[in-house]
C-alpha cells in the first residue's frame, strides 16, 4: 500500500511544472502548495491488483449491472406491458407495481455502486486550504489540467476497465429512462381511441344516454338528493363504478333556488345554459389541479374542496377555482331526466377531465 505524506516548508521555491522528471503527483502537490494547500495524509486504501481490489471492483460492476438490467426492464414494462384496466386479476394490476420495482432497484444500483467505489476504492486524503483569491497563469491551468487527469487515474478507470464498461452499460439505460416519459407517445399513440376525451358517459352507439347511478348501481331521481345536498354518481354502464371509469365519478347536487338561479346565470355566461336540469348541477369530481377527489361540499357557501391541496370550486360560478393551486375549472356535465324520471347525461363531458395537460389549447 502506497502512502503519500507531505508538510511543505515555508519560504520554499516553487518547482517547474514542465521539468519533464516531475510526476503528475509531484506537479498535482506542487499545485496544491501554491494554492496554500497542504496535503497532510493520502494513501491508496488497497493494493493495486490485489485479491480484496479486485472483490471490490467485481461488486462496483455487479451494481450498475445492476442499473442496466432494471432500468432496461422498467424500458420494457414502461413500452410493452398491459395497462389498460381489464376486470378480474389481469397483468394491467402490476403494471405501476413493476415500474416501481425496478426503477427502485435502478436507482438503488447507482447509489450503492457510487458509494461504494468512493468509500472503499478511491484513496483517503486530508488536506488543509487556506482559501484567496489571484488571478490563474498559465502554470496554474496546467497544474489545473494534471490535477483532473491525476485525478481521472486515481478513479482507476483505466487499471479497472471493468468499472469503466460497467458503468457505461448500467447508466446509458438510466438516461433512456429518464427519456421514457417525453418519447412514449412517439411509442405508442396515448390518444388511441379516444381515450383522453370521453369518459363512461358518452352516449352508446344507438345513441341511448347513460343514466346516473349510485356506488351499488341504482339510478337516482330527483327526489332522491335534499336541497342543498349532494351525492356522488357514476356512469349507469358496465364497470362504470369500477377504476376502468375512473376519470368518470360526477357530484350531483341539487342547489337551493337563490343559488341555482346563479349558477344559471353563470352558466349562460359561458355557454352551458343548458347543462343544468331544474336546480340541479353535475360536476366532475376529478381536481383540475393534480386528479385527486374533490368531494368535500359547504351547501352554506356553495364550496367545493380538494382535501389534497386545499383548491376550492365555486359551484355557482361554473365550478371556477377560488382558492389553491388548482387553475381550471371543474368540467360541468349536462344532465336531464329521461322518461322514467331518472337522471341521464345529455352528452358527455365537453372538456377533458382532470389535470390540464399539453396538448390542451
Amino acid at each position: 500500500m502506497s502512502t503519500h505524506t507531505e508538510h511543505a516548508p515555508q519560504g520554499r521555491e516553487p518547482l517547474d511544472v514542465n521539468d519533464p522528471r516531475l510526476s503528475r503527483f509531484d506537479i498535482v502537490q506542487e499545485g496544491a502548495r501554491r494554492d496554500d494547500i497542504e496535503i497532510v495524509h493520502y494513501e491508496e486504501q488497497l493494493v493495486p491488483g490485489s485479491r480484496a481490489e479486485r472483490r471490490l471492483v467485481r461488486l462496483v460492476a455487479a451494481m450498475f449491472l445492476l442499473t442496466g438490467l432494471a432500468a432496461t426492464a422498467f424500458l420494457v414494462v414502461y413500452i410493452w406491458w398491459p395497462w389498460q384496466w381489464e376486470a378480474g386479476r389481469g397483468g394491467d394490476k402490476l403494471y405501476t407495481p413493476l415500474l416501481g420495482l425496478t426503477l427502485g432497484l435502478a436507482l438503488l444500483g447507482i447509489g450503492f455502486g457510487i458509494l461504494t467505489w468512493g468509500k472503499k476504492l478511491l484513496p483517503k486524503e486530508v488536506s488543509i486550504q487556506d482559501r484567496h483569491d489571484q488571478p490563474g497563469s498559465p502554470e496554474d491551468r496546467k497544474i489545473t489540467g494534471e490535477t483532473m487527469l491525476y485525478l481521472a487515474d486515481e478513479m482507476g478507470v483505466r487499471r479497472r476497465p471493468l468499472l469503466g464498461f460497467s458503468a457505461l452499460l448500467g447508466l446509458a439505460p438510466v438516461g433512456l429512462v429518464a427519456a421514457a416519459p417525453l418519447v412514449g407517445g412517439l411509442i405508442s399513440n396515448p390518444h388511441k381511441n379516444n381515450q383522453m376525451f370521453t369518459t363512461g358517459f358518452k352516449p352508446a352507439e344507438d345513441g341511448q344516454k347513460i343514466r346516473l347511478v349510485r356506488e351499488d348501481g341504482r339510478p337516482i331521481r330527483p327526489s332522491d338528493v335534499s336541497a342543498g345536498g349532494q351525492i356522488t354518481v357514476f356512469p349507469g354502464i358496465e364497470h362504470g363504478v369500477s377504476n376502468k371509469h375512473a376519470d368518470s365519478p360526477t357530484l350531483l347536487i341539487h342547489l337551493r333556488e337563490d343559488d341555482a338561479e346563479k349558477s344559471r346565470a353563470a352558466n349562460e355566461r359561458v355557454g352551458h345554459g343548458d347543462y343544468m336540469w331544474g336546480n340541479y348541477a353535475a360536476y366532475s369530481k376529478i381536481c383540475t389541479h393534480a386528479g385527486c377527489p374533490a368531494s368535500l361540499y359547504e351547501q352554506q357557501t356553495n364550496r367545493l374542496l380538494c382535501p389534497c391541496h386545499q383548491s376550492q370550486f365555486l359551484i355557482t360560478d361554473n365550478a371556477k377555482p377560488i382558492f389553491g393551486p388548482a387553475s381550471r375549472r371543474l368540467p360541468q356535465l349536462p344532465i336531464e331526466v329521461d322518461g322514467e324520471g331518472f337522471f341521464v347525461a345529455r352528452s358527455d363531458y365537453t372538456e377533458t377531465i382532470g389535470p390540464d395537460f399539453w396538448e390542451r389549447p
